[in-house]
């Protein structure tokens, strides 16, 4: 009855919607192949997972509850000859004086200017042309940055929907370590959850300041000739929203090709400043343990700002994707949990609630765990 309900308010709300806002229809995404009527949801790892139709996730999506959409990875789990590393992280930072100029090196205007553009989309649903379009746009971005060298390579990593996920990639500089890599990521899509398929929807917390915090650290080592020992790569994931579908594909492709992930640092909403005041949320649960210590050290030395340990629950971003596969991942988020921005998944996601001093924090992080991990020892 409940399902039934919030599908009938949801059409109405449509309906109305179309007649007092004309959306023009051919930007939503028509897929190649029938969808299922139904796709296989798990949102607890105490709990099997579950055959759901599209009004009962979007029903989740609308109650808060975090889940994954495995329908195409039901089999994904960890493989132990690539994850035997996980539990050896360095207990210091010990390349300070090559983090410096990179850190040094942000700027906030960068990102500010990279946000106002990503969230004046209409919307970025990985199954609408604005979604596909976003992602040209940011992919325009990255590679004119990386054209200005010849050891990094940007490519599109390609789905079943039009809105592709990015990979941007250092090569390493040590032959022996090719096949291993440190991953920065973000996810670029972003949802109305009262209307996912045209509501407006800039995203522009959720997660265009993740997006761009991760740009302008991938800039700024770029732009002051960062040249990894083993590769490092910066991933824009398509489809968090939907259930962390991109990342799902990506990690999957990694783990048959036989690679060696390091780590994955995750950065979902960097921008707001919750109501106890600014620091960066370090998120506790469902993460490797011993990455999310290193974490803590990475905050300690190249943040102004405290860290706040949180916990955000099952499947709650796309680090989530890498536990999975057995990658040891870890997630920094804008605040403790419970006083990050409420106006997420809504048309209120804007600019102007948001700190770009914030994000800049979380960047240096970023900055700081590439450049650490790139080395091996």
């Amino acid at each position: 009855m409940k399902t039934a309900i919030l599908a009938t308010l949801s059409l109405i709300a449509s309906s109305a919607l179309v007649k007092a806002f004309p959306t023009p229809f051919d930007q939503l995404r028509v897929f190649k192949h029938d969808e299922p009527e139904q796709r296989l949801i798990q949102y607890s790892e105490d709990s099997p997972a579950k055959w759901m139709t599209q009004d009962d996730i979007d029903a989740l999506m609308r109650a808060g509850i975090k889940y994954m959409d495995i329908t195409e990875h039901e089999e994904l789990a960890p493989v132990s000859s690539l994850v035997s590393h996980s539990a050896v992280f360095p207990t210091a930072a010990h390349y300070q004086d090559e983090v410096a100029p990179f850190i040094g090196n942000l700027t906030t205007q960068n990102m500010h200017d990279n946000l106002q553009t990503f969230s004046d989309f209409h919307t970025r649903h990985y199954k609408t042309k604005w979604g596909a379009q976003s992602a040209e746009w940011l992919h325009g971005q990255i590679s004119q940055l990386a054209d200005t060298t010849d050891y990094i390579t940007v490519r599109k990593f390609k789905h079943e929907w039009d809105q592709f996920s990015i990979i941007a990639r250092f090569e390493g500089t040590d032959a022996s370590l090719e096949n291993q890599v440190v991953i920065v990521g973000a996810h670029q899509d972003s949802v109305n959850m009262w209307l996912p398929y045209f509501g407006r929807s800039p995203g522009a917390d959720d997660d265009g300041s993740g997006t761009v915090t991760i740009l302008e650290a991938f800039r700024s080592l770029v732009e002051n000739g960062f040249h990894p020992e083993r590769p490092v790569e910066f991933h824009w994931y398509s489809a968090e929203e939907a259930g962390l579908l991109g990342s799902q594909d990506v990690a999957s492709d990694y783990q048959s090709k036989g690679r060696e992930v390091i780590a994955m640092l995750q950065n979902d909403m960097t921008g707001y400043i919750g109501s106890n005041g600014e620091v960066i949320g370090v998120v506790t649960d469902h993460v490797d343990d011993n990455l999310t210590g290193f974490l803590k050290t990475m905050v300690d030395t190249y943040a102004d700002i405290n860290y706040v340990e949180t916990k955000c629950g099952y499947a709650c971003s796309d680090h989530a994707s890498w536990r999975k596969a057995g990658y040891p991942s870890a997630f920094t988020i804008e605040s403790e949990f419970g006083e990050s921005n409420h106006y997420i998944h809504t048309s209120e996601d804007t600019l102007d609630k948001l700190s770009f001093d914030h994000m800049k924090e979380f960047a240096k992080v970023a900055v700081g765990f590439a450049v650490e991990l790139s080395h091996q020892k």
